[in-house]
């Protein structure tokens, strides 16, 4: 196989080639090369941190459609940005962008590399990848899909995130740093794939040390899962799935969401469940009634569940179609809707 920086602009040359022939059209790489729109750019950076492409085209067409510009995202009350961002996950992300949405809006989008990086919620990596498919800055990206890259073209078992950037430093293509990332990127997500690499459609094939080992898929080496926290609460429905009793959530997670009502219980201790329903109601002034059954949802490293009641009196229920719900509040209004459903056929 031949040395890498011998052969740095044949393999440049290779890579950007297959993008000018195979790359994604997707919608937020509207602009010359090197000069996307920042603002469809960023919004989808942010959105598909956590979402892949395939899934994630419709919630960007429809963040879009409700904030079509930064000024009107900008001057969105936070409830209707939340709303729009609803099946996203990772409500941070949506809060961070309407802060610096308020912030662009009054100084304008960044200039360089420092100016993003500057952003509420912008690190390293969302930088690196606006200044340089925005600006044309000569930053590399290092993303899940750039480490699965490097790691099989240097047969890297364990690419520390310190050795990945300086690898996508040193293979950056300076004259086209935006397209050079987006190629990466779009070889990580179509051909260099986690378990199916098509090693005979890459255009890095004749560099790649992964291939040459008969075993691309053992590069990178996996990595030790996260133990998954269960956790347990109970939830009641007053009202109905339409009109229901909301509160506003607090915390990291789901904050400035709206949700039924809910209190964590510890299953390991005797008659918690019943506990946890009592002082819900309590707390509420309202009176449990019956189990209308569970929900399960995983939420980063956290699988939750709750048993779902039915009570009544309470504060006055509200229209719950206009309130940013997480998906959870979703699947239990769901619940609530299929058995009151089935109560009359």
């Amino acid at each position: 196989m031949p040395a890498l920086s011998a052969d740095l602009p044949d393999l440049r040359a290779a890579l950007l080639a297959w993008f000018d022939r195979q790359g994604r059209d997707l919608p937020w790489r509207q602009g010359p090369e090197g000069q996307r729109d920042p603002y469809r750019a960023w919004v989808a950076e942010v959105l598909l941190q956590q979402t892949q492409v395939a899934r994630g085209l419709g919630y960007y067409q429809r963040f879009l459609t409700a904030f079509p510009t930064v000024q009107a995202l900008a001057d969105a009350p936070l409830a209707d940005v939340l709303k729009a961002w609803e099946g996203c996950g990772y409500y941070a992300r949506a809060r961070n962008l309407h802060r610096a949405a308020q912030v662009i809006a009054q100084q304008g989008f960044p200039e360089a590399y420092g100016g993003w990086l500057a952003l509420p919620g912008v690190g390293p990596y969302t930088a690196a990848a606006l200044s340089s498919l925005t600006l044309n800055e000569t930053r590399a990206v290092n993303d899940g899909n750039v480490r699965r890259v490097l790691a099989r073209l240097h047969a890297e078992p364990q690419p520390t995130p310190r050795w990945v950037q300086a690898q996508a430093d040193a293979l950056l293509d300076p004259a086209r740093p935006g397209a050079w990332n987006e190629a990466v990127m779009d070889l990580g997500a179509t051909v260099c794939t986690p378990r199916r690499p098509q090693c005979g459609d890459c255009p890095l094939s004749p560099w790649c040390a992964a291939r040459v080992s008969a075993q691309p898929t053992a590069y990178p080496a996996p990595k030790a899962r996260p133990v998954v926290q269960e956790v347990r609460a109970v939830a009641v429905l007053i009202g109905t799935p339409q009109q229901a009793v909301l509160e506003q959530r607090e915390g990291a997670l789901l904050g400035g969401l709206w949700g039924l009502p809910a209190q964590p219980y510890d299953p390991a201790r005797p008659s918690a469940q019943a506990q946890a329903l009592r002082d819900l109601c309590a707390r509420l002034h309202a009176t449990p009634g019956d189990p209308l059954g569970e929900v399960t949802h995983a939420m980063t490293h956290r699988r939750v569940i709750w048993q779902v009641y039915a009570a009544t009196g309470g504060p006055p229920p509200t229209d719950v179609r206009g309130a940013p719900l997480s998906r959870l509040d979703h699947k239990a209004l769901s619940l609530a809707q299929a058995r009151a459903d089935s109560l009359f056929t």
